[in-house]
């Protein structure tokens, strides 16, 4: 779905009062520009009741409202289907038509028969339905400005005008729009907007990043009330460089350095209400003309935009402009360039600016100078700071403005790390030159500092200058911008000017793909709710088109380790299946254009920037492990099948490369970051283990029976080699060699004297996962190891004087990349939660609350971004906004709330509530949430009673179920108001043993209470 309709014209949405709620196409509600040939039905099923289950369903599509009846569907009626499926339910009708709004609506009946109700008709739209970017385009071609060399200065600005050819009635009107590069899209002088919370926005950077010599995406979009009530159309656009010409793409086959011609391909299409049609498309004998003498002087996804307002053409988005003076415009050949690219509807939802999550300054520091520098350690002073100007207040900081001069700054600190762009108002004389320089974090004292204290630090943005530049045309009445053609990752933004000008207004504008959260934990404990903050707005600045690892600096890249690790966090926070699902496909594309021998999957993704052709253990296997894991979350199991050639192409070339010594491909990244070091090839083989592990389980879950049993016995045989050559059993203990084999060889900041170490965290931790181990007992003293790594009082330091623990305080973490996701599951699994407990409370270093205690608002790439006692972490990689580490809110949804995936029952069909107390006592009350495809899972416990009773409230959605685990000191201890909780309706007791009570519960809001001790 590109886009929905402009302005005020959508839709209300659907009534959600009805007994069947929840519908989607494609994942998605009401969505245009559909190109799915049988697109996935689903939707949901509310009851007050208990034990409520779906057991038939009849959908009927109709090309209107009015035809959807068993008599009257004119598309499809699938009949009355005995089934309890309701998510991702297939099409089966009629050929579908491009550019077709469809409706359709479903009736469902219980398990026993009884009508449960039919659905507030919903509707979908076809896009256009084709791939290669002629068929239904209608001649539209791909065109830019006649005579401009690539990289010259000037943002192509682009126009048509064309008269309505019919008096009749607009009865509707659709954009498709794509760019090579990026755009702002406009018709009839208004801002082509899609619809967000009750009202429209804008997106930032459409068409977003892919491989253009593989695929290019287009946008779908209603324009229905852009065009009524007007006697001609006009469609114009600014275009951008975007990732297209960007260092981003460096190394891409599609990049060059002197830059590609940017181009815009649309087609607009109006129907009348006679029946006839008329469209406008991009063509150079179309009438267009083009001119980059406006106000977008630069613009660079790292570097940021210039804008001159001096330069503005009023009036050239609308009809009447004189444009007699521009250029005309020329075809882009990139079809003869890459013939084989598609041209493709995107599916999901765009990036977009979220009004809601707009921030206001809670300080602004206006500075004239600089001082002490003789007398600060780092001879770098502080800034001198005017208390007159100086607004403190958050309350009055959020409004206030401020007037700067010549050779002052002002500093707006917005107090939340974000990514998208700032939006102001200024006054001032024409001609002055206003420039806004972003950053994460303000300077300290400290030898890292890149200026005097107080000032914004911006050593890590590396070579990008993320600057916006705005020069005045002087309006009395003011003049408000924002960048348009750029993004930038801040909490700070530092403002300076050539002569006198007035700021006013400064705001934040938020901008992601993440728009619609799923999920939720809260507690009772503040820091880990900012934790649990940090992580959520960590997913949206970097969930922007695609699963990015940084949003400031000059990287900005679709790193698949990173995507991989966080990939269950982030499908519990926010209905991201469908974004991921389309990184996937770039994933794919990206393998086949740079991946070794066409097979491997690289560690980024799109483009060739950064990737590595050697070892990618724990990146690449992103390629496997995305599909399953939105498998799991969704229940779709179409991931799985879309990508199965893909899938086996590189277990196989693993394979081609190890042969039977069932080793892994090797590891150039390794434990990323990780504190103690582990052997790289070691990570490496236990990847390759668990890859084939997961393509076990999907060829079991798709009928692949065959596959299934071959990738057993690869596993089997890739345990076996592992233990033979890392497992160590001398003196009857149990030892995992970890130290075999150096770390990461191109890991920046790290010591080049630091030794892999034998039993190190990442490791134990992965062979438990896996059961790379023989016996029971080999389990527990593995696991005792973990626990004494963990722990690492005095006796563990003094018994290992060599090891890099002795740095660290006791109950610390020192996983990297590849170990965080699994550090708590593992220690919950094998019976630890205390563990878990504590290192999650730890605010020490390294540790998750370390960032929090020295003021983070996302999460930062190393554990030591940042300290207020030492400073500033290594610079040549230090990010604050790197989400990687947030994957520990995996654990906080599936075993602190409790709401985790049943893995036999992928998409929450039956899932496990299994909530667990915290051992230390901190936390006594969670509150925990989450979307699933059958709707909406509460899990809430709280402590009371000085902790000796456990309050539990939960709801289980219609048509799910879910098996309980709750401790209970004894069976009859658990109840329901008054009565034993197993002969509650909808409760069928499993299981009393060891202090934990398992029942499964049928769907329905229940009220629990159990005796812990």
């Amino acid at each position: 779905m590109g886009g929905g309709k402009s302005a005020a014209a959508q839709a209300p949405r659907h009534a959600e009062g009805g007994a069947v709620l929840g519908l989607t196409v494609e994942h998605r509600t009401d969505p245009l520009g559909v190109d799915a040939a049988r697109p996935r039905f689903g939707w949901r099923m509310r009851s007050v009741g208990r034990g409520r289950s779906q057991g038939a369903y009849q959908i009927l599509v109709a090309g209107s409202p009015d035809k959807l009846t068993a008599a009257r569907a004119d598309v499809w009626n699938s009949g009355r289907v005995s089934s309890s499926d309701s998510v991702a339910v297939r099409y089966t009708g009629k050929a579908l038509r491009p550019s077709t709004r469809y409706h359709w609506s479903v009736t469902v009946w219980d398990a026993e028969g009884r009508p449960v109700g039919t659905a507030s008709p919903a509707s979908f739209e076809t896009g256009l339905m084709t791939t290669d970017g002629v068929a239904g385009w209608d001649g539209a071609q791909w065109i830019g400005m006649k005579g401009k060399p690539p990289n010259s200065a000037g943002a192509p600005m682009l126009r048509t005008e064309a008269a309505l050819k019919n008096r009749s009635r607009v009865r509707e009107a659709r954009l498709y729009v794509s760019a090579l590069g990026v755009y702002n899209a406009y018709i009839n002088g208004r801002h082509v907007t899609v619809p967000q919370d009750e009202g429209s926005t804008i997106e930032l950077l459409p068409p977003g990043w892919t491989n253009y010599d593989v695929r290019v995406n287009y946008m779908a979009y209603d324009v229905t009330d852009l065009v009524t009530r007007e006697r001609s159309v006009t469609l114009a656009a600014v275009l951008g460089n975007g990732w297209y010409n960007s260092r981003a793409s460096d190394g891409s086959t599609y990049y060059s350095s002197d830059g590609n011609a940017l181009a815009l391909k649309a087609k607009l299409l109006i129907r009348y209400a006679d029946g006839s049609s008329q469209t406008v498309v991009t063509e150079p004998d179309g009438g267009w003309k083009a001119t980059d003498t406006g106000p977008y002087r630069a613009d660079d996804i790292y570097d940021g935009q210039t804008y001159d307002a001096r330069k503005e053409l009023p009036g050239w988005t609308a009809s009447g402009f004189d444009d007699s003076g521009w250029s005309d415009v020329t075809r882009v050949a990139l079809e003869e360039k890459y013939p084989d690219a598609q041209l493709l509807a995107y599916p999901g939802e765009t990036a977009r600016f979220m009004p809601r999550w707009d921030r206001r300054p809670q300080s602004i520091t206006v500075a004239t100078g600089v001082t002490g520098q003789d007398g600060s350690p780092n001879s770098r002073g502080r800034i001198v700071v005017d208390p007159a100007r100086t607004v403190t207040d958050p309350a009055k900081a959020a409004s206030a403005s401020v007037t700067i001069g010549r050779g002052e700054t002002a500093v707006f600190d917005l107090g939340q790390n974000m990514v998208g762009v700032a939006r102001y108002s200024l006054r001032g004389l024409a001609g002055a030159q206003v420039e806004f320089r972003f950053a994460e974090i303000l300077n300290d004292d400290s030898a890292g500092a890149d200026g005097p204290e107080g000032s914004v630090y911006r050593a890590n943005l590396r070579s990008a200058k993320a600057t916006s530049t705005y020069i005045l045309k002087g309006d009395r009445r003011g003049e408000t911008h924002q960048d348009s053609l750029t993004f930038y990752g801040f909490r700070y933004v530092s403002v300076t000017a050539t002569q006198t000008v007035t700021i006013t207004g400064l705001t934040g504008k938020v901008a992601t793909s993440a728009i619609r959260e799923t999920g939720s934990v809260t507690t009772n404990d503040p820091d880990i709710n900012q934790l649990a903050s940090n992580i959520r707005w960590g997913q949206r600045g970097n969930y922007l088109w695609v699963p990015t690892d940084c949003p400031q600096r000059d990287e900005r890249l679709g790193w698949t380790g990173d995507t991989q690790v966080f990939a269950t966090t982030a499908l519990y926070n926010a209905d991201a299946s469908v974004f991921l699902s389309h990184f996937q496909d770039t994933v794919v594309d990206s393998a086949l254009i740079y991946g070794v021998d066409k097979a491997q999957f690289t560690g980024v993704a799109p483009g060739g920037r950064y990737n590595f052709p050697g070892g990618g253990s724990g990146w690449a296997d992103a390629g496997v492990i995305v599909p399953w894991t939105v498998w799991q979350m969704t229940g779709d199991a179409t991931i799985v099948d879309d990508n199965w050639p893909a899938m086996t192409r590189y277990l196989d070339w693993i394979q081609d490369q190890t042969g039977d010594t069932y080793a892994g491909q090797g590891s150039l990244t390794g434990d990323w970051l990780g504190l103690q070091k582990t052997s790289a090839q070691l990570m490496s083989d236990v990847y390759y283990g668990y890859v084939a592990q997961l393509m076990a389980q999907m060829a079991r879950a798709t009928g692949r029976t065959a596959e299934g049993e071959a990738y057993e016995r690869l596993f089997g045989r890739i345990r076996q080699a592992f233990i033979t050559k890392y497992l160590s059993t001398d003196g009857g203990g149990a030892t995992v060699k970890s130290s075999l084999g150096d770390a990461s060889p191109i890991e920046p900041g790290s010591d080049p004297d630091q030794k892999t170490e034998d039993n190190s965290q990442t490791a134990l931790l992965w062979v438990l996962k896996l059961g790379f181990y023989e016996t029971e007992a080999q389990r527990r003293t593995l696991l005792r190891h973990l626990a004494d790594n963990i722990g690492n009082d005095a006796a563990y330091k003094a018994a290992h004087p060599n090891s890099s623990r002795v740095r660290y305080a006791e109950n610390t973490l020192s996983v990297g990349f590849l170990g965080v996701n699994v550090l708590a599951p593992v220690l919950t699994d094998e019976g630890r939660p205390d563990l878990a407990y504590q290192l999650l409370h730890q605010d020490a270093m390294p540790s998750w609350l370390f960032s929090v205690k020295n003021g983070a608002t996302t999460v930062w790439e190393r554990w030591n971004s940042y300290a207020e006692d030492v400073g500033f972490g290594p610079v040549g990689m230090n990010s604050f906004n790197h989400y990687a580490y947030g994957a520990i809110m995996e654990w906080m949804y599936a075993y602190m709330a409790g709401i985790a995936r049943d893995p036999d029952s992928p998409g929450f069909k039956r899932f496990l509530l299994q909530p667990h107390i915290d051992p230390t006592g901190r936390i006594t009350q969670v509150s925990g949430s989450y979307e699933s495809p059958y709707g909406v899972i509460r899990s809430e416990w709280k402590l009371r009673d000085g902790g000796r009773e456990l309050v539990y409230d939960v709801d289980v959605p219609a048509n799910s179920e879910a098996v309980l685990r709750l401790p209970a000191a004894a069976a009859d201890s658990i109840r329901e108001g008054r009565t034993p909780l197993a002969r509650a309706e909808g409760v069928r007791f499993m299981d009393h043993t060891d202090g934990e009570y398992v029942c499964r519960l049928t769907s329905g809001r229940y009220h629990i209470t159990t005796t812990l001790r």
